[in-house]
């Protein structure tokens, strides 16, 4: 499931059956991020982030698990987790967390760059064709969402999620934000509307 789920929004995916496996997949390629399961066959998930740390290896890892009791995510954490997924989840949240994580990874100081676009976000600076476009804090963090996630829908609930920090917030602020990032943006038009879901700048 989780493969395919992942494989469906646009990310490169190898799965394995077993600790033993991963961690031998691990000396071969590093990804860009470990989803691991506490309890896997043979070497669990936490046995495998603690090797996969005492390597030196700062890749996030995120762990999946039914087990939600406080002294099992203080144990994921202590392992080296990055963020700790309670079975059962919805897949909005998968993607949600995984996206984050790949964001708090990513160097301050990248700039981010979609055909003619180039958005510097620890600046909060963009340029289109060379013309310098002004964005208000708010304004480049969804940019910014919207070009790390390129190629993937990201929903209203993710943003208001990852910008405003509130679920609770009305959709329609998003939205809002959305029309003055199309404003600015100008012509031909970048960002897309995926009906009843949200929005996405295609690759």
């Amino acid at each position: 499931m989780l493969e395919r789920t992942l494989g469906a929004s646009g990310y490169e995916v190898r799965t394995v059956a077993d600790g033993g496996v991963a961690l031998a997949a691990l000396e071969q390629s590093v990804p860009d991020l470990l989803v691991l399961d506490v309890a896997m066959a043979g070497i669990d998930g936490l046995a495998v982030a603690q090797r996969v740390r005492s390597k030196g290896l700062a890749l996030p890892i995120l762990f999946v698990t039914a087990r939600d009791a406080v002294p099992d995510r203080v144990a994921g954490f202590q392992a080296g987790g990055d963020d700790y997924l309670v079975k059962p989840f919805a897949t909005e949240e998968l993607l949600a967390r995984v996206g984050a994580l790949l964001r708090r990874t990513r160097p301050l100081d990248r700039e981010l760059a979609h055909r003619d676009l180039r958005l510097d976000p620890g600046a909060r600076r963009a340029t289109r064709s060379g013309r310098e476009i002004v964005l208000t804090a708010r304004e480049s963090a969804l940019l910014e969402l919207l070009l790390c996630e390129a190629g993937r829908t990201v929903t209203r609930d993710h943003a208001l999620r990852e910008i405003w920090g509130d679920t609770n917030a009305l959709a329609s602020v998003v939205d809002r934000y959305i029309a003055y990032l199309r404003r600015k943006l100008g012509d031909p038009p970048l960002i897309e509307t995926v009906r009843g879901v949200g929005f996405r700048i295609s690759r």
